[in-house]
């Protein structure tokens, strides 16, 4: 639920104009690219021994934490908060 706090956050971020927020098929298309990065982290880590539930969460919050921090730069022109 946090997560999908923060994906409307980002939306606001991103707006063109005050108020407009992004559709939610752009809205799930970030959501769903974001969700795919922190499992396949997840995933690998898995794969290489690691079965501690708690290094597994904190893997999956890093993979999405570089994403999400890009997304509201707002000096970051390519996507996020300043982008055109």
């Amino acid at each position: 639920m946090d997560f999908l706090r923060l994906l409307l956050a980002l939306a606001l971020l991103n707006s063109k104009t005050k108020g407009e927020i992004m559709n939610k098929d752009k809205l799930k298309a970030i959501a769903s690219t974001y969700l795919r990065a922190a499992i396949a982290s997840v995933i690998a880590l898995y794969l290489a021994g690691e079965t501690n539930p708690k290094n597994l969460l904190v893997a999956f919050v890093a993979a999405v934490a570089g994403p999400v921090l890009k997304a509201i730069d707002p000096k970051e022109t390519a996507f996020g908060a300043g982008s055109k």
